[in-house]
């Protein structure tokens, strides 16, 4: 059974950073887009930043140039470096496998659409100032 499982989260202070791992245990990375998301207090869920089969990423506007997405397939992980943290990252971070038969590209990956098959728990992520 697939099921993603999120690490690193926590408490850092406004410009910290932080690195959230996903291990994906019985799933063939690569085959699919894989992705991170958050839900922030009183907002819905919200896309981050996917990154594809061929390994092209995508990133919300909000996170773009301080977020970096990545993947190790020999360690069945899936990773998100946080830098330059702001208070309004506060959120819990989400990861999803399997886009399948569609990559990040088809529909709207920052609204889920197509749906991913496999979400993890999350982990919780707070910046403070």
């Amino acid at each position: 059974q697939v099921q993603p499982v999120e690490s690193g989260g926590g408490s850092v202070q406004v410009g910290g950073s932080l690195k959230l791992t996903c291990v994906v245990s019985g799933y063939n990375m690569g085959t699919s887009c894989m992705g991170w998301f958050r839900r922030r207090p009183g907002k819905g869920r919200e896309g981050v930043a996917v990154i594809g089969s061929d390994g092209d990423t995508d990133y919300a506007v909000s996170v773009k140039g301080r977020f970096t997405i990545s993947q190790d397939s020999a360690k069945s992980a899936l990773y998100l470096q946080m830098d330059s943290l702001k208070p309004d990252d506060t959120a819990r971070y989400y990861c999803a496998a399997d886009r399948s038969p569609y990559d990040c590209n088809a529909g709207s990956w920052y609204d889920a659409s197509p749906g991913f098959k496999y979400w993890g728990q999350g982990a919780q992520v707070t910046v403070s100032s």
